[in-house]
C-alpha cells in the first residue's frame, strides 16, 4: 500500500473522537471494544502516529495493516503493540462484510511514570520497530490475553481509588509477559527481517541515553547519528520526516524528555542534579526545554506525581 505523510493523533480523547466514542473514563488510558464502533469510511490507506501506547487485539478486522516492515491482515487473531511515535498504516477493504472484533487498550506515557513498568516497558522488544511483524495468537492464546483484557476493562469502569493505577499497571505487566512469550515462540518458525533505518536510529539513541555518554559528550547530535548510519544529515532527517513525521533532532529532544520523566519520577535526584545527567550545562537550558516540549516545568511535572 502507497501511504501519505502520517497523520499525528496526540491524545486518546482525540482518537475517541475521531472513533465517534463517548470520551474516555480516564484521560491517560482507555480500553476500546473494537465491535462497539463502525470502521471509518476511507476511501485510500492512510498512515497514522500515536503519541501514546496501544496494544490492539484484532479478529476480522476487513483491512491491511502496514505494521513495522510487512502488511498482515486480521482474518486471524493478531495482537500487536505500537510505541507512541511508532507509524503504522491501513487500508480497509471495501468489499467485506465481517464484523471485526477484538480490543485496544490505549496508554499514555504520562500513566507509567510513577510506576516500575515506565522503565521495563522499554525492554520489550516487541515495541521496537525492528521487530517486523504482528503477533498472531492461538485460539487458547486469544483466550488468555482476551481475559486479562477484561480484567482491565472492569477496573478501567469502577470508580476511581488509590489503587486504580497499580490494579491496572499489573495487569498490563501480565499482559507484556505473556506477549513476551508469544512472540519467542513465533519467532522459532518466523525469521526476522533485516533492521530498517528508524530502528538503527533508535537502538543508537537508546543505547547513547542508558550509558555515560550524556555526562560525558551532552546531547548526541544530528551528524554524529548519521554519520554511525553512513547517511548525510540532511538525508537522515528528511527520511525520519516521511517515515515518523519528526526529523532527527525531534526523535533525540523526544528521547531526552522522556529521560526527563523518568528520573524525574523515579529518582530523589534534584531537577539541578538530573540536567547534569542529562548533558546540560545550564539549569536554565533544560528547563526551558522540558517546558516547551510538555507545557510544564521539570518540578511542576514531578510535583504531579507526588
Amino acid at each position: 500500500m502507497t501511504l501519505k505523510a502520517p497523520y499525528r493523533i496526540k491524545t486518546i480523547t482525540d482518537y475517541h473522537r475521531i472513533l465517534g466514542l463517548p470520551k474516555p473514563e480516564h484521560p491517560l488510558i482507555s480500553v476500546i471494544n473494537i465491535g462497539s464502533f463502525e470502521q471509518p469510511p476511507l476511501e485510500e490507506p492512510i498512515s497514522l502516529m500515536f503519541d501514546f501506547y496501544c496494544i490492539s487485539l484484532k479478529r476480522d478486522l476487513n483491512a491491511n495493516i502496514k505494521y513495522g516492515q510487512q502488511t498482515c491482515d486480521f482474518d486471524e487473531g493478531v495482537l500487536f503493540c505500537m510505541a507512541p511515535g511508532q507509524v503504522w498504516g491501513i487500508e480497509f477493504n471495501k468489499e467485506a462484510k465481517n464484523k471485526p472484533s477484538g480490543w485496544m487498550i490505549l496508554i499514555h506515557p504520562d500513566f507509567l511514570w510513577s510506576t516500575t513498568l515506565a522503565k521495563t516497558i522499554q525492554s520489550y522488544q516487541y515495541f521496537n520497530y525492528s521487530v517486523n511483524e504482528a503477533l498472531y495468537l492461538s485460539d487458547r492464546e486469544e483466550t488468555m490475553i482476551t481475559g486479562i483484557i477484561k480484567y482491565i476493562e472492569q477496573e478501567y469502569h469502577s470508580p476511581i481509588d488509590k489503587f486504580s493505577q497499580q490494579v491496572i499497571i499489573s495487569q498490563l505487566e501480565v499482559i507484556l509477559t505473556y506477549t513476551d512469550r508469544f512472540y519467542q515462540r513465533q519467532f522459532i518458525t518466523r525469521k526476522r527481517s533485516s533492521h530498517q533505518l528508524v530502528a538503527r536510529v533508535e537502538d543508537i539513541l537508546n543505547n547513547y541515553f542508558n550509558s555515560e555518554a550524556l555526562i560525558n559528550k551532552g546531547l548526541p547530535t544530528v551528524s554524529s547519528i548519521a554519520e554511525q548510519l553512513n547517511v548525510s544529515s540532511g538525508y537522515l532527517s528528511e527520511l525520519l520526516k516521511a517515515l515518523t513525521g519528526q526529523n532527527t533532532q525531534q526523535h533525540i529532544h523526544d528521547k531526552l524528555i522522556s529521560k526527563a520523566k523518568e528520573k524525574l519520577t523515579t529518582t530523589n535526584l534534584s531537577v539541578s542534579e538530573i540536567s547534569y545527567e542529562l548533558g546540560f550545562e545550564h539549569l536554565a537550558s533544560f528547563s526551558k526545554l522540558f517546558k516547551a516540549k510538555t507545557n510544564v516545568t521539570p518540578l511542576e511535572f514531578r510535583a504531579s506525581f507526588n
